[in-house]
């Protein structure tokens, strides 16, 4: 190009063939007559068509020899407007031209601009699109059935000082960077905190994600946890797929069931919370991943380690911060509060309004709950959505809650079942559940009252006051 020699600037028409040389697309440039002035680098490369060959040619006399299979020139002149189609030159490539007439000052068209793109890249790039979208609508349809999550099953009644304590810790937890372990029993709600402790952290805007280590095929996880890179395996994507670590970064990734996690994938685990990076499953690449990582097991995982189901040194770096959840049996004062909460919500969500008597209540209050705050919501669900009649007794509940002798205990209070309760309530209640038994038994006002070697008129006026007869 030479140099600039002297204070004469260079002019843009001295860069003109390089400029157009720096554009991704062909570029074909007609006059209004419809000769070829000029055409870009990338043009040739995509049609295989060389700038000897066209610039100063006609593009109707192009057409003619088969060079072009169409030609957009003549057209935009004629209507002054831009023009799209497909065209096939005679070596067979295909692209995609869009033109664009130039005007000059009096209105007319002086030269046609056509740009010109790959229709192999244009499907590549519509494909990238596409998968591009679907992920999109991924995390869109997980950030929706998060927050479905949270409104309606992120319940967290606090009324026993042992929950109230646990919750003044979570606070601090949360606030900080740190792994978490999270123990209980199936069904207390372990996920619950996990979302809390996700949702009161410095993470809250970022992503929460779950996996159930006990769900995922033992073949998969690597693949689900890491991802894996194009062609990792047979029938692996050919774009690769990102795993929960990646898709967790800047959030928090709950790992549910931990303690179900192959010894093999406990050793990769434990190299990614040290060193938060991760490589994908046929990769050689390392990429760093910024997670919060929060567990949660309902197993004794010191006997684990025992029985060398379960790694010492894991565990360790998980029981950095602890949350032992107690079961619902140890914290009766939140019994009742639950059973109102999952009354309402599903009373709400079919129409209903249903009610328990106070002998159900009791016998609710008083019972075992093996399976926790699950049990309960299943139980509650089960009742709303089977039952008819509005207000349930004893008798419309489950068999194995009404004939299990050691789950009526609740007849004899004792230090670890009175509640709030004062002892004039206790007594009453106790009086209640005794003669509405022998009025259940004797269908007699006068035999109950023989029973217990009473008047009859005291033993009616009883009944009637609890509402027995």
């Amino acid at each position: 190009m030479g140099e600039n020699t002297g204070n004469t600037p260079y002019k843009v028409e001295d860069f003109f063939d390089n400029i157009m040389d720096v554009f991704y697309d062909g570029i074909y440039i007609t006059d209004s007559n419809g000769k070829t002035i000029k055409i870009n680098k990338m043009y040739e490369k995509l049609t295989g068509l060389k700038k000897e060959e066209l610039v100063g040619r006609y593009v109707s006399d192009l057409k003619k020899d088969g060079t072009f299979d169409i030609a957009l020139n003549p057209t935009i002149v004629k209507t002054g407007q831009p023009q799209t189609s497909i065209q096939v030159n005679k070596l067979g490539r295909k692209v995609v031209l869009n033109g664009h007439p130039v005007f000059d000052k009096e209105g007319n068209v002086a030269y046609v601009v056509t740009y010109v793109r790959d229709v192999t890249v244009l499907s590549q790039l519509k494909e990238q699109v596409s998968s591009q979208a679907k992920l999109i609508e991924k995390y869109h349809q997980e950030a929706h059935y998060l927050r479905k999550r949270n409104i309606k099953n992120n319940t967290i009644i606090l009324e026993s000082p042992k929950m109230k304590k646990l919750m003044e810790l979570l606070g601090k937890i949360a606030e900080t960077d740190t792994t978490v372990l999270i123990l209980g029993e199936t069904g207390v709600g372990k996920d619950v905190f996990a979302r809390k402790i996700h949702e009161k952290s410095p993470r809250r805007d970022g992503p929460f994600f779950k996996v159930n280590c006990a769900t995922i095929p033992e073949n998969l996880i690597e693949s689900e946890l890491f991802g894996y890179a194009p062609g990792a395996f047979s029938g692996a994507s050919a774009k690769g797929k990102p795993g929960f670590f990646e898709l967790a970064d800047k959030g928090t990734l709950f790992l549910d069931e931990i303690g179900e996690l192959p010894l093999a994938m406990q050793a990769k685990l434990l190299r990614v919370l040290q060193d938060q990076e991760i490589m994908r499953v046929g990769s050689t690449k390392v990429k760093k991943v910024d997670v919060r990582f929060i567990a949660a097991t309902n197993r004794n995982l010191d006997e684990a380690i025992k029985d060398g189901t379960f790694r010492s040194d894991l565990y360790y770096r998980l029981r950095v911060a602890v949350l032992d959840l107690p079961p619902l049996r140890e914290r009766q004062e939140e019994v009742m509060p639950f059973i109102n909460h999952f009354l309402q919500k599903f009373n709400n969500k079919y129409k209903k309004r249903l009610e328990l008597s106070e002998e159900a209540s009791m016998l609710l209050k008083h019972y075992h709950w093996p399976g926790n705050v699950r049990e309960m919501e299943n139980l509650i669900l089960g009742l709303v959505v089977t039952q008819d009649k509005e207000k349930l007794d004893v008798k419309d509940l489950p068999g194995y809650l009404r004939d299990r002798e050691e789950e009526n205990s609740y007849l004899i209070p004792t230090i670890d079942n009175i509640g709030n309760r004062n002892l004039k309530e206790i007594m009453e209640d106790l009086e209640k559940q005794l003669l509405k038994q022998a009025y259940d038994k004797h269908q007699s006002v006068s035999r109950v009252a023989k029973t217990f070697n009473v008047d009859r008129s005291t033993i009616f006026r009883k009944l009637k006051k609890y509402q027995v007869i």
